[in-house]
């Protein structure tokens, strides 16, 4: 069972993009289970004192599981389509990660050096999105990623 952590910098209240977040994750829960995936948790870090990206990494770093698969969220990573992401997250499972863990940066993006200490890099485009956008992006990802690997109908090329 691979584990997969979102540690992600800002904090989701109460809204639509919340609601849609949990949903996605809940839904990557029930059908990940079956594959060896999940359970899928969120970590949410806040630098409250300014302090830029460096301070951003120092949060980070302490919410990524130990020995975790760390996988960055950055624009200049590498673009997956959808099958090749499952692929990524079968691939890292069957390697024997216990754990996985995607970092979504603040509004300024990752910090160089964590970015360099990454073990992946994924882009979801060369546009800049709003982190809080592409917290619920990724979550639905995972949960098209598990269905693609279990051969469900939800995603269609």
């Amino acid at each position: 069972m691979m584990r997969v952590t979102l540690c992600v910098v800002g904090r989701l209240r109460t809204g639509p993009q919340k609601a849609l977040a949990a949903d996605y994750l809940s839904r990557f829960d029930r059908t990940g289970r079956a594959l060896g995936l999940g359970p899928a948790q969120v970590v949410e870090t806040e630098a409250r004192n300014g302090g830029g990206t460096a301070a951003e990494a120092a949060l980070l770093r302490r919410a990524l599981p130990q020995g975790a698969l760390t996988c960055i969220l950055d624009e200049r990573g590498k673009r997956l389509d959808s099958p090749q992401f499952a692929r990524h997250l079968a691939d890292w499972r069957d390697q024997g990660r216990a754990d996985l863990a995607l970092v979504i940066g603040g509004a300024d993006g990752i910090d160089p050096a964590l970015r360099e200490e990454a073990d992946f890099s994924l882009s979801f485009g060369t546009m800049v999105w709003p982190h809080l956008l592409v917290r619920v992006m990724l979550a639905e990802q995972l949960y098209r990623a598990a269905t693609i690997l279990a051969g469900g109908p939800y995603h269609r090329n």
